[in-house]
C-alpha cells in the first residue's frame, strides 16, 4: 500500500506568517525610536545637572580663593596694629612736650636745640606711621563723625554749627581704613536762646 503524498503547501500559512513578521517589524522601529529618544533626553538632563554642579563648584572655589586672598592681604596690612597702638603713646608724649613748651623756649639757644630735636623726632615718627598706612586724625573744625571721633563733652556756642568739633583732647589714628584709636573731642551744640534765659529780645 502506497502512502498518499502530502498535499502541496497552499501558501496561506506562509503569507500569514510573513504578514505577522512585517507588522512586528513595523512596530519595533517605532518602539525602539521612542526608547532611544527617552534615553537621549535623560542623558541631556544628566549633562545639564552635571554642568550646573560644575559651575556651582567653580564659583565656590573662586569665592574661597577671593576670601583667602583678602584674609592674607588683611593679615599683612593690619599685622602691625598692636605694635602701632603701643607707639601712639610715644607720639602723644612728644606732642604734649611740644605743647607744654613756652614760646620763649625757641628763643633760647639751648632750648631751641631741644625743641628742634623733639619736633624732628615727632615728624620722623609720623612719617614712619604714614609709610605703614597709619594716619593721624586731628578733626578740629570738622563735622563730628562717630566712626572716628569720641565726644568727651559738648559746649554751647553760636560761633560754630552744632555738631562741629570745637577742640581735640587727644588725636586719633587709623590704619588704612580701620580705626586704631578715636579722636577725643569737644563738640559744639546750639546755644540757649536768649528768650529762654529771660533776656528781653524786643529792646
Amino acid at each position: 500500500m502506497t502512502d498518499a503524498p502530502n498535499p502541496a503547501p497552499t501558501g496561506k500559512a506562509d503569507a500569514h506568517e510573513t504578514d505577522g513578521k512585517a507588522d512586528a517589524a513595523q512596530d519595533h522601529p517605532q518602539q525602539g525610536g521612542t526608547d532611544e529618544k527617552a534615553r537621549i533626553e535623560a542623558l541631556e538632563a544628566e549633562i545639564e545637572t552635571l554642568r550646573d554642579s560644575t559651575m556651582r563648584a567653580r564659583a565656590e572655589v573662586e569665592n574661597v580663593l577671593r576670601r583667602t586672598a583678602k584674609e592674607k592681604q588683611d593679615a599683612s596690612a593690619y599685622a602691625i596694629s598692636g605694635f602701632a597702638r603701643d607707639l601712639l603713646a610715644v607720639s602723644d608724649n612728644l606732642r604734649r612736650t611740644l605743647d607744654a613748651l613756652p614760646a620763649s623756649a625757641r628763643e633760647d639757644g639751648t632750648l631751641k636745640v631741644f625743641v628742634d630735636g623733639v619736633e624732628l623726632t615727632e615728624r620722623e615718627l609720623l612719617s614712619s606711621f604714614e609709610r605703614h598706612g597709619i594716619k593721624r586724625i586731628d578733626p578740629k573744625g570738622e563735622k563730628f563723625d562717630h566712626n572716628f571721633h569720641q565726644a568727651m563733652a559738648e559746649v554751647e556756642t553760636d560761633a560754630q554749627a552744632p555738631g562741629t568739633v570745637v577742640d581735640v583732647y587727644q588725636a586719633g589714628y587709623v590704619i588704612r581704613d580701620r580705626l586704631l584709636r578715636p579722636a577725643m573731642v569737644t563738640v559744639a551744640k546750639a546755644g540757649t536762646p536768649k528768650a529762654a534765659q529771660g533776656v528781653d529780645t524786643t529792646a
